[in-house]
């Protein structure tokens, strides 16, 4: 006859060697069910792959095995129809699959447990998860890129200043400024991508910390589950969080992008700068004040760039003094991941509805283009290919010419050219070709610069490097 288990174990499936059941703040301090239930499409279908190749192996019979594949198909369907109920006894996605696979098919949902911890079985799901994750962000991003490069296309001739330190500094085109974001965001991808190599090791296995004495074939597990191969080390296996902190970072990087683009937005469209407008679907209005339009959406997806850095700092804080091999320390490794996920998911979407939405005043840009003197660069570098004269000769040339029309409050392009020869004798008519906004971008034709063409080539690649799959 089966000895009864008290009930203040029979709840906790490790509570063999217990004799009292734990208080109500271990209860929840320990359990993570309320956040790690995302995991559940993940472990099931690890918990699938390991039945499989349990069965094939020879290390549990063919009817339990069948039994375990049908009770987790009904889970996942109770799970997905939103008629599973959460147990927090249960502490998380892994035993309260397994309860409910045992209420359903009986004692041979005991067998699936074989071969592995709770320790491999999570960082396989958690690593699926964030392999998912992964591939979901990189298509947003992808979109995000696509929106870039639209508007790009439109405006490759749209006349803009060019910062530095928010001075005007040089004309670029507004084409050629959102290029800079379509690279960012390319290097934001690249990140996921390479992240995403280095995770796609399967931990599966590697049990507890040390491996199994059952004859289980780990190649084949990874393989069912896409990965590329098993983990190396069963200690690593079970410890390792790099996945999780590189895409953490991955995604703090790419906050900062979207944070840096929004800056812009907010800056472009204040009444001081004009240069560009949002309308109703990502704009907000002031309680008090009726004549504002407050770039709401661009401001809080600036904001949202410090809780994700925050996610990071976070998961490496909980990682730093971990001895191997596993510590439930390592249970606080999902809700950063979590949260930094839905988080970019949603900034990443309204960016690219932004880029999409905004209209261009290319007037305006192209009047605050021409303020500051920005095509005192074009001048200096004519001195330089034209006539000859080193660079810093050149630049000092060009400084008296700035304060000349500085003093007569004209733009470079209304001075004579006498004005200029009183300056430097040598200058010839054939400077007045690269004044001018529109001669000063369009003389930029280096590879990755302003010239509109250029632009419009840049464009075109990118569409084959990023867009083509």
């Amino acid at each position: 006859m089966t000895a009864k288990i008290p009930e203040s174990r029979a709840s906790a499936m490790w509570g063999g060697r217990f004799e009292g059941g734990p208080s109500a703040i271990m209860q929840r301090i320990n359990a993570s069910i309320d956040f790690d239930r995302r995991l559940y499409a993940q472990d099931i279908r690890g918990s699938k792959a390991h039945c499989r190749m349990l069965v094939r192996q020879g290390v549990i019979g063919h009817d339990d095995g069948a039994a375990i594949l049908s009770g987790l198909d009904a889970v996942l369907q109770e799970i997905e129809s939103g008629t599973f109920v959460f147990r927090h006894d249960l502490e998380d996605i892994h035993m309260n699959v397994e309860a409910r696979l045992a209420e359903l098919v009986g004692a041979a949902a005991g067998r699936l447990h074989t071969a592995r911890s709770r320790n491999d079985q999570v960082a396989t799901d958690f690593r699926l998860w964030v392999r998912d994750a992964m591939d979901g962000m990189d298509g947003a991003l992808k979109d995000l890129q696509a929106a870039l490069l639209d508007r790009a296309e439109q405006h490759a001739a749209t006349v803009m200043p060019g910062f530095t330190h928010l001075q005007a500094a040089q004309p670029v085109t507004f084409g050629h400024h959102l290029m800079a974001y379509v690279e960012m965001v390319g290097r934001d991808r690249g990140r996921l991508a390479d992240a995403r190599r280095r995770l796609n090791e399967c931990p599966l296995g590697a049990a507890a910390l040390a491996g199994t004495s059952f004859p289980i074939d780990r190649h084949e597990t990874a393989a069912e589950l896409g990965f590329d191969r098993p983990c190396g080390n069963s200690l690593d296996a079970v410890s390792d969080r790099d996945f999780a902190l590189e895409f953490l970072a991955a995604c703090a990087i790419c906050a900062v992008h979207l944070s840096r683009l929004a800056e812009e937005l907010v800056v472009w469209t204040s009444a001081q700068f004009r240069f560009v407008k949002l309308s109703d679907a990502f704009t907000t209005g002031s309680s008090i004040m009726p004549q504002k339009r407050n770039p709401d959406a661009a401001e809080l997806v600036r904001a949202k760039a410090g809780r994700t850095i925050g996610d990071l700092n976070a998961l490496l804080v909980v990682m730093k003094g971990l001895p191997l091999a596993y510590s439930k320390d390592m249970q606080d490794d999902k809700e950063p991941v979590f949260e930094a996920t839905d988080t970019m998911e949603l900034c990443i979407a309204a960016m690219a509805g932004m880029i999409r939405d905004l209209e261009v005043d290319a007037e305006r840009m192209r009047a605050a283009a021409g303020a500051g003197f920005a095509t005192a660069t074009d001048i200096a570098d004519w001195l330089v290919r034209v006539l000859g004269m080193p660079f810093r000769q050149a630049h000092h040339v060009t400084g008296r010419i700035v304060r000349m029309a500085e003093d007569r409050g004209c733009g470079l392009e209304d001075l004579t050219l006498a004005d200029l020869r009183s300056v430097e004798p040598s200058i010839t008519r054939e400077v007045f070709d690269v004044l001018g906004v529109e001669r000063s971008v369009a003389s930029r034709t280096s590879f990755g610069g302003t010239a509109p063409d250029t632009v419009r080539a840049a464009i075109q690649a990118a569409r084959q490097r990023w867009l083509v799959t």
